[in-house]
C-alpha cells in the first residue's frame, strides 16, 4: 500500500519545500509547509511591534492571529498563498528579519501548542505532503513515509543565497552561512521538539542532487 501521509523534515534551506511541493504535486497531494505557520507568527509579531523575546506576548499572538494557507494565486515561484488577516503575506514572510527571529518564536510552548494541533488535524486528512522540523517525531509519528532530507551547512547557504539572488535582492554568502549555522545551532539544541530524524525516518543527504534527483529518490521510496 502507498503511504497517503509523507512527511519530510531537515535543518533550514535543505530544499524540503521545493521538494515536498513537487511530490505533492506529482501525487496530486496537499502540499503543507508547516514552518511558513511560525514564519507568519514571527511576521505578525514583528509587525505588531512585539518583543520577539517576549515569549507570553508572541504566544498570544500566535493564540489569536488566523492563518491561512491557500492554493498559489501567482507564478512566482511560491507553492502556497499565506494569508494572514486577509493580507498575502506569502514572500514577506521570507524576509531576513523574519529569518533571524523565527527559531526563537518556534521555541516557544505556547506558539507550538497553538499551531500544531492544526497542523496534526490537516495531517490526519490524508493525500498530504507535510514538511518541517518535527512532522515525523512530534506533529505526524505516525507518518507512512518519512524523510530527512539533509546537507551540508555550506550548500544550503548557497541555494538561499541564489533563492534571494533570484528575486532580484542583494545577498552576502558569507552573512547567509552564518545565519544558517546560527539556526541549526538553535534548532537541534531547543528544548521543546529540537531538530532531528525519527527513528524510522530514511536520511536523504541531498549535497551532490539537484531537486529533480531527490525527487525520484523520494518518489521511488513512495512506490
Amino acid at each position: 500500500m502507498t503511504p497517503n501521509t509523507i512527511a519530510i523534515d531537515g535543518p533550514a534551506a535543505s530544499g524540503k519545500s521545493t521538494v515536498g511541493a513537487k511530490v505533492a504535486d506529482a501525487l496530486d497531494y496537499i502540499f503543507f509547509d508547516t514552518g511558513i505557520m511560525y514564519r507568519a507568527i514571527t511576521w505578525t509579531a514583528i509587525q505588531h511591534g512585539v518583543d520577539i523575546s517576549d515569549e507570553d506576548a508572541v504566544s498570544k499572538i500566535a493564540e489569536k492571529t488566523p492563518i491561512d494557507i491557500q492554493p498559489p494565486t501567482k507564478a512566482d515561484g511560491r507553492s502556497s498563498d499565506v494569508i494572514v488577516e486577509k493580507e498575502d503575506i506569502t514572500w514577506a514572510c521570507r524576509k531576513p528579519a523574519v529569518d533571524t527571529n523565527v527559531s526563537t518564536v518556534a521555541a516557544y510552548a505556547g506558539v507550538r501548542a497553538a499551531l500544531s494541533q492544526q497542523q496534526r488535524r490537516i495531517g490526519l486528512r490524508g493525500n498530504v505532503v507535510m514538511v518541517g522540523r518535527d512532522i515525523g517525531t512530534v506533529v505526524m509519528p505516525e507518518a507512512k513515509l518519512k524523510i530527512y532530507l539533509d546537507a551540508s551547512a555550506e550548500e544550503r547557504a548557497q541555494r538561499r543565497y541564489d533563492e534571494v539572488i533570484a528575486r532580484g535582492e542583494q545577498a552576502n554568502y558569507a552573512e547567509i552561512l552564518t545565519k544558517v549555522k546560527e539556526r541549526d545551532h538553535v534548532d537541534s539544541t531547543r528544548d521543546l521538539a529540537p531538530l532531528r530524524s525519527a527513528e524510522d525516518a530514511i536520511i536523504l543527504n541531498s549535497d551532490n542532487l539537484d531537486i529533480q534527483q531527490v525527487f525520484e529518490k523520494i518518489m521511488a521510496l513512495y512506490k
